[in-house]
C-alpha cells in the first residue's frame, strides 16, 4: 500500500507505514471532533465517559469507573469532583472506604444529551467505511487494547 502525500504537500514518510502512527493520528482527529461536539456541555471527553459509565452502572465505585476507562486513580479524583460539583452525580458510602456513585436527575439529562451527541460523532466516522471494513475495525481494535491488559496482568 502506497502512502498518500501529507496535507502539507510533503512526500509521505516512513511514519505513514506504521500502524501506531496511523492509529494515533486517527485518534487525534476523532478526539478533536468529539471535543467540538461536546464543547457547549463544558465537559472534557473523560468527564463525559465517566458520567456515561456511572449512568450505566449505578452504585459503581470510582475505582471501577477508572478501571473501565483505563484512567489512573489519581486522575479520577478531579473528574469525579467536577461531576459532583456540577450536580451530575452523587455518592453514598457503600462500605468502610468506598462510595457508590449514581447520576442525579440533572446528570441523567446530560447523559441522554451526551449520548445523542456521541452518536452523531460516531456516525460521521462510521460512514467513511463500508460495513465489512467497519466490522473488521471493531473486531481488530480490541486485540490491540488486549495487549495492554496482558502487559498489566
Amino acid at each position: 500500500m502506497q502512502p498518500t502525500p501529507s496535507a502539507s504537500g510533503l512526500p509521505a514518510t516512513s511514519l505513514d507505514r506504521l500502524l501506531g502512527y496511523q492509529l494515533r493520528r486517527a485518534s487525534a482527529v476523532m478526539m478533536a471532533d468529539l471535543a467540538r461536539e461536546l464543547a457547549d456541555l463544558e465537559m472534557r471527553p473523560a468527564e463525559v465517559t465517566a458520567l456515561l459509565v456511572i449512568g450505566e452502572n449505578p452504585g459503581c465505585s470510582q475505582t471501577e469507573v477508572g478501571q473501565v476507562l483505563g484512567i489512573k486513580r489519581a486522575n479520577m479524583v478531579p473528574i469525579i469532583s467536577r461531576l459532583m460539583d456540577r450536580d451530575l452525580i452523587d455518592r453514598e458510602r457503600a462500605d468502610g472506604r468506598s462510595h457508590a456513585l449514581r447520576v442525579t436527575e440533572t446528570g441523567a439529562a446530560v447523559v441522554a444529551d451526551a449520548l445523542a451527541r456521541i452518536e452523531r460523532h460516531e456516525t460521521r466516522f462510521s460512514e467513511l467505511f463500508d460495513t465489512a471494513t467497519l466490522d473488521a475495525l471493531h473486531a481488530a481494535l480490541p486485540l490491540i487494547r488486549g495487549q495492554r491488559d496482558e502487559a498489566e496482568g
